[in-house]
């Protein structure tokens, strides 16, 4: 009896062990296989509703009581009385329940069972095994299958850092085949970063070029080592003319790596701002590595209207390179697009070149960045004036449709920032709505310290824009409920939220979905 018992209690602790797994595995590929974003993230389902602000009095933001605080009480107790198979029961519990809401399936992020996951699950499950048979040789033999359950998370973290190195050699491959091509090929590369706007800009100045020149751009966010490599491995093909590379950065030194081995003739710098703050904790830390894009490069196009980009000019001339300013409020600026009510104007070296309707949904700045990367590529003021037209909006970066209902619809759904929610409600405020405004957003994220005044503001804005509220998930629900200065509607996800939108909103409304977290954010 005693050892079916044994059985049955050691299949369950496998059971929990698996649903934590498929819920960690998840998170582990989404956030791109950092190891340290178990910790975070850990810690997020832990205690959703801390504030972050050092600013703020966190006695209004005490942790809560969640399911797996209860879980986690019971454990001590259980194991302190040395009531071990009670202990087990408790850890079978939280790992099939905890953390509350983290779905083991996922509604948003699948998981993809790629080579990398199965090695790393693999591995890590390996580990799990020998360390809770381990177990059976001690006088408590149930403990270590226990705390594999619990450790799941640190599991992954350690697995995953053991792996890297493996990874990187692997990597190393198509970085070296990419490498082959681009000698082969011998496109003119056009490098862009910035904190936000970049892969706008990278749009942008592909359909500014048309056919010019045979332009090749890196795909959506494939803007890392792997991405790259890919991009190159797959996209670039005999008679490539020109190759517009986006660049993203989580540290220091990943650009200039990337340059190392596809080093830009142009670089293009579009903004410094608070995004991805919580890994790089400062903007002196983003500024730094930004800064690495320009290190190989000939020529760079640094928007001027970023203060901090304004002081970029002096020293990169110092350092013998051609500078090219744009911007669309600095004066100076050799290229400037001036963004009115009624009509937008193009300047380039003072000089009006161009006149149009207002382009929705395109940020100004965004557009001069790819028209300084176009003139420094040799393109005629004439191409490029006649490219205009062909300038489209970014998919999920402030698109304007009406949809059947006669809803105004704003997609602004990818990674938003303080400054693009800020263009997106004022874009929301300018159109011609007759009736209700609305703003659906789970707010802003990876702002450091910053996110909860950040999220404050936000809500204040949308107040002032005289919008309606509505906040989805638990992430950011506390700034903004205490921001908005009225009644805030909460759904659990957004589709709850586009639901609610479908019901309660009629012809000559309005709606802003600003910003989508995957579900493995609370």
């Amino acid at each position: 009896m005693k050892i079916f018992f044994d059985l049955v209690l050691a299949l369950a602790l496998g059971a929990a062990f698996a649903a934590q797994m498929l819920r960690w595995l998840r998170v582990l590929q989404r956030e791109h296989y950092e190891a340290s974003s178990m910790r975070r993230f850990l810690a997020r389902w832990s205690s959703p509703q801390m504030a972050s602000a050092k600013s703020i009095d966190r006695s209004k933001f005490r942790r809560p009581v969640t399911l797996t605080h209860v879980f986690l009480i019971m454990l001590v107790i259980t194991v302190v009385l040395r009531a071990d198979v009670l202990a087990a029961v408790v850890s079978v519990g939280y790992g099939v329940f905890c953390p509350q809401g983290l779905s083991i399936k996922g509604r948003t992020s699948a998981l993809q069972w790629t080579r990398r996951l199965t090695t790393v699950f693999v591995v890590a499950t390996t580990f799990a095994i020998i360390f809770a048979l381990a177990g059976a040789f001690t006088r408590r033999p149930w403990l270590l299958a226990i705390a594999t359950v619990w450790a799941v998370p640190l599991l992954l973290d350690v697995t995953t850092r053991l792996l890297q190195p493996i990874e990187n050699r692997r990597a190393q491959v198509f970085v070296d085949l990419a490498v082959q091509r681009l000698n082969k090929v011998k496109p003119r590369v056009v490098a862009i970063t910035g904190s936000f706007g970049k892969t706008s800009t990278k749009n942008h100045l592909r359909d500014l070029l048309g056919t010019h020149g045979n332009v090749v751009a890196s795909p959506r966010s494939f803007n890392n080592r792997a991405g790259l490599s890919r991009a190159i491995n797959e996209n670039l093909a005999d008679g490539t003319g020109i190759f517009i590379a986006e660049m993203g950065t989580f540290a220091e030194g990943e650009i200039a790596q990337l340059c190392e081995w596809c080093p830009p003739e142009i670089a293009v710098i579009t903004a410094i701002g608070p995004v991805h703050l919580e890994r790089m904790k400062s903007l002196d830390v983003i500024e730094r590595a930004k800064f690495e894009i320009t290190e190989r490069a000939h020529s760079v196009v640094v928007n001027v209207d970023d203060v901090r980009l304004a002081q970029w000019p002096q020293r990169l001339i110092a350092q013998g390179k051609r500078v090219r300013r744009v911007g669309s409020t600095t004066h100076d600026a050799s290229v400037r697009v001036v963004a009115g009510d009624t009509e937008w104007r193009v300047f380039v070296d003072e000089s009006l070149v161009s006149t149009m309707a207002p382009m929705k949904g395109i940020q100004p700045t965004n557009l001069a960045c790819a028209v300084g990367a176009a003139l420094e590529l040799g393109v005629s003021v004439e191409q490029i004036v006649g490219g205009l037209a062909e300038v489209a909006v970014v998919p999920n970066r402030s698109n304007v449709v009406r949809a059947p209902s006669g809803v105004m619809v704003i997609d602004d759904t990818f990674n938003a920032n303080p400054a693009s929610a800020t263009a997106a409600l004022r874009l929301l405020a300018s159109l011609a709505i007759e009736g209700r405004r609305v703003v659906v957003t789970p707010g802003l994220i990876e702002l450091g310290d910053d996110q909860h005044i950040e999220n404050l503001n936000l809500a204040k804005k949308v107040s002032a824009y005289g919008a309606e509220l509505v906040v989805v998930g638990r992430t950011n629900a506390k700034p903004l409920m205490m921001g908005y200065e009225g009644t805030v509607r909460r759904f659990d996800t957004r589709d709850q939220a586009v639901q609610w939108v479908r019901s309660a909103l009629i012809t000559g409304d309005g709606v802003l979905y600003l910003n989508d977290l995957p579900d493995h954010y609370p």
